[in-house]
């Protein structure tokens, strides 16, 4: 295999946060093309292992050198725009309207992270999602050769990680990406770097390479933390056995890590969890009965009905603002349905683990706010002491007596967790709770909630957490029902691709003939609407009525080549001469395709 040329080496780099050494004498390269996850604990160094690299802090001892000329592109977790600019100048810079939406990947880039953020808006009256994507798009608009993220899929929605994940493997830079999202690290990702204890560790391979090789490192080590030991067990018996899109990647090759799995039973044992939650719930647990329900002026279900029994675990999943979050406070009892009925058990527990992480007395120590709720809570195996459950969620040393004001933005919501799970719920609904966790914790709450009997509910964009925790997905996919998806996450995908329902990517699209194409669109619209229309049963009218009619025909042949080939670029994303083929043709397609757009539109114009 041929020499992959540096772009940026870090020798014996050495860095201290007061007098905690975060990183010490860590030498690391990154080649061309080669993309980079980086995982570890909240606060082990990672995001001021990135810090380094683009130079924004200097080690205490060591060097970091960089190739010469090397364009950088960067995401940090916090964006500096201008207030007072608008997204068009935050976005695109002094980019023309028609040059962006003539060119197949910045047209692409606009329409999927900007759908619904209306380009002349002013930054300051965006949400701190709709901030996110913008300088996501910025960013991704450039040419870098090398591209570091910090947390690029908070605020993302499933189907927008997946665009994102695809877009990513078939981009020549090289990545550099920090990331809890252990679904975007194994689709992107050919290397892992963990950073803990003042070290950083190498694996080949994406997040369950990763794992594995982390077990095997272990198993020859001799390694005497047990816990930690089983935790890995168990993650590679999921992975081995859980999602069947991993399971038909080669990626365990390696013998005696595979034998640590051999005797590992399913993650959960389902029959169990079901009686047990039976016997805790009895039959009738929460019934959504013909119900109508309206937030503002939207409607979002409409004549539905959806039924939870003991022991159901539920992912629930939508684009932003489908209206998830408010189908949990349905749930809960939060909200009222303006027809039909939410019926609840009679020995239903509900709690509800919400977004916001504020908290009544923030001047209140960790320990005994935990104990004061109980001592003790059972789960399927057994007891388990609130100490216990705090030592698990991170919580050891000063951290049990520190004030809840004082905790970080993770610490705050593994705590906000540790507190429902105390109560002994027997109905849990989860509003994005892997936000701010670290892959480590996600572990353990994974491993708590596989113990844990009772009906579950989770909305989260993270796919892997979804997959892991739940049986079975749900969808809000616009059309006022709650739909089941047999084939979970994918056929989500799927049918949203597919444009079934309230397809905001497409309904973007649609609005660029008016907007978002600026340029494109209104030198269109302006070229017609000062002359007339094609006269009802002209000539004129029939060409335009017969092009309008191929180019239906040509523009769904695009689309469904275009929905193969980005199919393609995740099947082959170890592949880089296949990656570069699929992605050539993607290119060539998609400029074809804005042709098309725009010849459809003129005609169209003629028929209105």
């Amino acid at each position: 295999m041929p020499d992959v040329p540096s772009l940026l080496n870090l020798e014996k780099v050495s860095k201290s946060f007061g007098v905690r050494p975060l990183l010490t004498e860590v030498s690391l390269g990154v080649g061309a093309g080669e993309r980079i996850g980086v995982v570890g604990r909240n606060g082990d160094g990672k995001t001021t292992l990135l810090r380094l690299m683009t130079g924004t802090e200097e080690p205490d001892s060591g060097r970091v050198s960089r190739q010469r000329g090397l364009l950088v592109g960067v995401l940090t977790q916090r964006d500096d725009f201008e207030d007072s600019h608008t997204v068009r100048e935050v976005v695109l810079g002094g980019m023309a309207d028609h040059e962006w939406a003539a060119d197949g990947r910045s047209r692409e880039i606009v329409e999927v992270l900007l759908a619904g953020v209306e380009l002349d808006r002013t930054i300051d009256g965006l949400s701190g999602g709709e901030r996110r994507r913008c300088a996501l798009a910025a960013l991704l608009l450039g040419d870098h050769d090398l591209i570091i993220l910090d947390e690029p899929t908070n605020h993302l929605d499933v189907e927008a990680v997946a665009w994102l994940a695809a877009h990513m493997a078939a981009r020549s830079s090289a990545l550099v990406v920090v990331t809890h999202d252990r679904w975007f690290l194994d689709e992107v990702c050919q290397q892992t770097w963990e950073v803990h204890d003042g070290v950083v560790d190498l694996y080949d391979g994406g997040y369950a390479a990763f794992v594995l090789a982390k077990a095997e490192r272990s198993r020859q080590a001799s390694v005497s933390e047990q816990r930690r030991q089983n935790l890995v067990k168990k993650e590679l018996a999921w992975l081995r056995r859980g999602a069947p899109a991993r399971t038909s990647k080669p990626k365990f090759r390696i013998d005696a890590a595979n034998a640590l799995i051999e005797d590992v039973p399913p993650p959960r044992d389902r029959l169990e969890l079901q009686k047990f939650a039976t016997q805790r719930l009895g039959k009738d647990v929460i019934d959504i009965e013909d119900v109508d329900f309206v937030r503002g002026e939207r409607t979002l279900l409409e004549n539905a009905t959806w039924r939870l029994g003991p022991g159901d675990r539920v992912g629930l999943v939508g684009v932003n603002g489908a209206g998830k979050t408010s189908v949990l406070s349905l749930i809960a009892g939060n909200a009222s349905p303006v027809a039909g009925r939410v019926k609840q058990g009679r020995t239903v527990a509900l709690e509800h683990l919400t977004q916001d992480v504020e908290f009544d007395d923030p001047n209140s120590r960790v320990l005994e706010t935990v104990e004061s709720i109980r001592r003790v809570t059972k789960t399927l195996d057994g007891e388990v002491s609130a100490t216990s459950l705090l030592e698990r969620f991170g919580f050891t040393g000063d951290r049990l007596t520190a004030r809840v004001g004082d905790l970080s933005g993770g610490e705050r919501r593994r705590f906000q967790l540790l507190r429902l799970l105390l109560t002994e719920p027997n109905v849990l609904l989860l509003d994005e709770p892997t936000n701010d966790l670290d892959i480590e914790t996600l572990n353990v709450l994974e491993d708590f909630l596989d113990g844990w009997p009772g009906t579950l509910v989770v909305v989260s964009h993270d796919r892997y957490f979804l997959e892991r925790v739940t049986d079975s997905v749900w969808a809000l996919l616009g059309d006022g029902k709650i739909s089941m998806l047999p084939r979970g996450v994918d056929e989500y995908l799927e049918r949203r691709k597919a444009g079934g329902a309230e397809n905001t990517t497409a309904k973007q699209a649609d609005r660029g003939a008016a907007e978002e194409r600026g340029g494109v669109s209104r030198s269109s619209s302006e070229s017609h609407s000062g002359s007339p229309k094609a006269r009802a049963g002209s000539a004129e009218e029939r060409t335009a009525r017969k092009t309008v009619a191929r180019l239906d025909k040509v523009l769904a042949r695009m689309g469904a080549r275009e929905g193969e080939l980005t199919a393609a670029l995740l099947d082959n994303a170890s592949d880089a001469k296949k990656l570069t083929e699929i992605a050539a043709e993607l290119t060539t397609l998609h400029e074809e395709k804005a042709n098309a757009e725009l010849e459809w539109l003129e005609a169209a114009a003629l028929l209105e």
